[in-house]
C-alpha cells in the first residue's frame, strides 16, 4: 500500500511517483507508454508527466491499455511555461493536455515560472484559476513547479486557489539553499514534490559526504529486509518520510518493480533521517541549477560545479 500525504484542498497524492518524461522517455511514445503500462503493473499509482516531455498520450493510453480505474490513478501533468498569460492561450494548452490524456489529471502544475513579457506569473496564475472556476478544470489541483520564493510570493499575493505542490529539485544536497522556500511553503501548506531525488548518488561525480552515511543505512537495512538494500533505496525512503512526494523514473523493468518495492522496507529510524538532513545541510550540489541561483543565491558551502546546466 502506497502512502499519501494530504494536500491543503484536502486530496491525498500518492508520495510515490513514476516520472513518465526524463531517463530517455521523453517524445517516445511507444517507449512511454510501454514503460507506463509496466509501471502500473508492478504497483504505481502515480503517474508524473508534461507537455514539454510530450508522453501525456503515452500516459493516457497505458492507464487504459491496463484497464485500471481512472480513479485508483493519481496523474500529475504540468503546461508549457511559455505561454501568454491571457486566459485563451492558457485555455488552448489545458484543452490540449486535456485531449492528449483523454481525461482530466488530478493535479495540473505550471512547469516553470518562466512567463513571456506580455503577462507576469500572477496574472498567468489568476488565469488558470478561471479555467477552475469555469469549470473547464473543475475538480483538479493546482500546483507549481520549479518556483523560488519570489515566484511563490507573487502567486499567493492574488491567489484564490492556493498551489497544493511545489515540484522541484529535492534531495540533502540542496536543503540549506531551500530553506526559506521550504519555510514559506510550510506557512502555507504547500507540500514539496521531489524530481531528481536520486542526485546525490546517481548524478554527484563521487556521492560526497553523505556516501559513507547512505551506504551505512543501506546495510542495516538490507539485513533487516532481509534482501538487498542500497544508496538510491534510502534516499527515497528518506523523501517520502520527510513528507515529500518522490518523483523518480527508469525505463528497465527490474528497475521499476524494485521502485515500488522501496515503499515496503522498513522505515529509517528518527536518528537516521536526522543525520542525512544535518550532513545533507553541510553541501550544495544542485544538478538543474539555471534559474534557481537567479536572485535566489546557493549558501556559501562546499561544492562541486556541474558540469552540465540542466533546464527542468
Amino acid at each position: 500500500m502506497v502512502r499519501t500525504i494530504k494536500l491543503s484542498d484536502g486530496k491525498k497524492i500518492p508520495s510515490l511517483a513514476w516520472g513518465n518524461g526524463t531517463s530517455g522517455l521523453s517524445r517516445q511514445t511507444d517507449l512511454s507508454r510501454e514503460c507506463g503500462v509496466t509501471a502500473l503493473k508492478a504497483g504505481f499509482v502515480h503517474i508524473d508527466t508534461a507537455q514539454g516531455y510530450g508522453t501525456e498520450g503515452a500516459t493516457g493510453d497505458a492507464i487504459r491499455e491496463v484497464g485500471k480505474n481512472r480513479n485508483d490513478i493519481w496523474v500529475t501533468t504540468k503546461i508549457s511555461d511559455k505561454l501568454s498569460s491571457e486566459v485563451d492561450a492558457i485555455r488552448k494548452s489545458v484543452m490540449a493536455s486535456l485531449d492528449s490524456l483523454q481525461f482530466k489529471p488530478n493535479l495540473l502544475l505550471v512547469h516553470n515560472p518562466f512567463v513571456p513579457n506580455d503577462g507576469k506569473i500572477a496574472q498567468f496564475w489568476t488565469a488558470l484559476e478561471e479555467l477552475v472556476f469555469e469549470g473547464t478544470l473543475e475538480g483538479v489541483s493546482l500546483g507549481v513547479s520549479n518556483f523560488r520564493p519570489q515566484d511563490l510570493k507573487a502567486v499567493l499575493e492574488v491567489a484564490r486557489i492556493k498551489p497544493v505542490v511545489n515540484q522541484l529539485e529535492y534531495h540533502p544536497y540542496v536543503l540549506a539553499h531551500l530553506e526559506p522556500l521550504l519555510k514559506l511553503q510550510a506557512e502555507h501548506q504547500i507540500v514539496t514534490e521531489a524530481y531528481g531525488p536520486l542526485t546525490p548518488v546517481l548524478r554527484h561525480p563521487d556521492g560526497g559526504p553523505l556516501k559513507p552515511i547512505l551506504e551505512r543505512i543501506a546495510e542495516r537495512l538490507s539485513k533487516e529486509a532481509g534482501k538487498p538494500v542500497n544508496a538510491t533505496d534510502v534516499l527515497i525512503l528518506w523523501t517520502i518520510q520527510n513528507n515529500v512526494v518522490a518523483v523518480t523514473t527508469s525505463k528497465t523493468p527490474e528497475r521499476i518493480h524494485k521502485l515500488i518495492e522501496i515503499d515496503g522496507l522498513p522505515d529509517l529510524t528518527k536518528e537516521e533521517l536526522d543525520e542525512i538532513t544535518q550532513v545533507g545541510k553541510t553541501y550544495h550540489y544542485r544538478y538543474y541549477h539555471e534559474h534557481m541561483s537567479e536572485d535566489f543565491p546557493p549558501p556559501n558551502l562546499p561544492t562541486i560545479p556541474s558540469t552540465k546546466l540542466k533546464k527542468k
